[in-house]
């Protein structure tokens, strides 16, 4: 029987070298809108946030999907998981991305530019839509998420989503000697979304409490196996698919 209050046991830092070497073997499963989802709740918060390119849903693969309301499933009676972000827009990676470094820039100027980029990484991965090393979340299988209660009062994690800060690492409230009541909580929150999502079947990036991996380079890193499941993928428009569509089609002229 799964115990929620499980501590989270100490986690490995990922070697970003080896995860873009582990191979991707592309199963081609579909992406789906997580909108409409009722064991769980969407908050896409970057489009809330105003960030351009930004969609107002949360979109993912059908596997994801499957292992969040498995997740959600799993968590105290009352306690409702939220997704945050899911697959992104490739300029929505870039602008994270290099927004961040621009603030790891400024307070760290004396460092060289590879600690500042080790540094924004912790955080934000490179944007790299590329077929062998593509960003977590270009996949469809990379997730943040949160909790809140049964009327959407958002609980204590302990620090925001997309925090800079050394308390945003999944075990930062682990490692407290003597905890307050407050802290006491937070631990508890971490370990029900930490127990919940990776009895699921997801990873955890260690630096985020809230990020989530299934199927990407990163859950294949955490979890052993010997391939990835999923590539980089698009959430396509409208206009896009039209074409495709028409391009599969032989129209006779006449």
């Amino acid at each position: 029987m799964l115990n929620l209050e499980r501590p989270i046991p100490p986690q490995t830092d990922p070697d970003w070298d080896a995860i873009a070497a582990i191979p991707i073997a592309g199963c081609g499963e579909p992406m789906m809108a997580f909108g409409l989802a009722q064991n769980f709740l969407v908050y896409p918060a970057y489009y809330k946030q105003g960030i351009r390119n930004a969609l107002p849903e949360c979109h993912g693969r059908t596997g994801v999907f499957e292992r969040l309301l498995t997740a959600a499933s799993l968590l105290p009676e009352g306690v409702r998981l939220v997704v945050l972000d899911a697959w992104r827009p490739f300029a929505v990676q870039q602008y994270l991305y290099e927004s961040l470094l621009d603030a790891v820039t400024a307070r760290y100027p004396q460092l060289d530019d590879r600690r500042r980029q080790q540094l924004t990484r912790q955080f934000v991965s490179p944007p790299d839509n590329s077929r062998n090393a593509p960003s977590p979340h270009l996949t469809g299988g990379a997730v943040d998420v949160t909790l809140c209660d049964r009327h959407g009062r958002w609980l204590d994690m302990g620090t925001g989503f997309d925090e800079a800060s050394p308390r945003s690492s999944t075990t930062a409230f682990e490692q407290l000697e003597q905890p307050t009541a407050e802290q006491e909580q937070v631990r508890r929150h971490r370990r029900w979304l930490h127990n919940a999502m990776i009895e699921a079947g997801f990873s955890n990036l260690p630096s985020e409490w809230w990020h989530y991996d299934f199927g990407d380079q990163l859950w294949a890193w955490h979890s052993g196996a010997q391939a990835a499941l999923y590539g980089p993928t698009q959430v396509h428009s409208l206009e896009s698919l039209w074409h495709r569509q028409l391009a599969e089609q032989t129209i006779d002229p006449t």
